[in-house]
């Protein structure tokens, strides 16, 4: 008798190890999901409706107050920002949303997935932008906006400068939303990498089809293809 109630304890204690282990996995995988799966949206607080708040006030989507509470204009402002930007005009930053204006919420891998996601969007800009340009002129179109990055002047991440308002056309078309082809992904690898044919040039455009006379004032530094870039 005395060994059957020992071997009914080792049981229950087992089958309470089992439990518990089954809960704390259980639980790990709720937490984990919440996390990946993070968003703001109306009525959210704290620190990433903050960064938000910052980056759309930089392009000119926000004029309120970065104070972290995601009201009424920041739900306009989020709004505005998917509109011009071929997203999801729910007014919700879920992760496309976050991923357009660099802000990235997994855990882990946080620099490596932002790696690959600037490599991604400069990749775009240049197939938008210059695709049928010479493979030098869609390199220089990629260091334009690396050299804008390194610039006081520009917004300091490549999705901030990408999508600063009215930077460029291809982005209120909604091309920047076109998936790129290799050459252009090889562009933009060979710019990161260092490469710049535009030689520090932060600005450029088409000569036959440019109408702003201001554009035409920059220092000319080279002309690639079709693009005349410029200081």
């Amino acid at each position: 008798m005395k060994k059957i109630r020992s071997q009914i304890s080792k049981n229950r204690i087992a089958i309470i190890s089992i439990s518990g282990v089954l809960l704390l996995f259980l639980l790990y995988n709720i937490f984990s999901v919440n996390i990946v799966q993070a968003l703001s949206k109306y009525g959210s607080r704290g620190e990433e409706v903050r960064t938000i708040q910052t980056k759309l006030k930089r392009w000119g989507y926000y004029n309120g107050n970065v104070d972290g509470i995601f009201g009424s204009q920041t739900l306009a402002a989020v709004k505005y920002f998917q509109r011009k930007n071929g997203l999801v005009v729910d007014g919700i930053a879920g992760k496309r949303t976050l991923e357009a204006m660099g802000i990235f919420t997994s855990s882990g891998n946080s620099g490596s997935s932002s790696s690959s996601s600037d490599l991604n969007l400069l990749s775009r800009l240049v197939y938008g932008e210059a695709r049928g340009e010479p493979y030098s002129g869609q390199v220089a179109v990629a260091a334009v906006v690396l050299n804008r990055v390194k610039s006081s002047s520009f917004p300091n991440s490549i999705s901030g400068v990408i999508y600063q308002k009215g930077a460029f056309n291809v982005v209120d078309d909604g091309q920047i939303n076109l998936t790129p082809n290799s050459t252009a992904r090889k562009a933009a690898q060979d710019a990161l990498n260092g490469w710049d044919p535009s030689y520090g040039s932060i600005y450029y455009f088409n000569p036959s089809t440019a109408t702003n006379k201001w554009i035409w004032s920059r220092p000319h530094v080279v002309t690639i293809g079709k693009h005349r870039f410029c200081k």
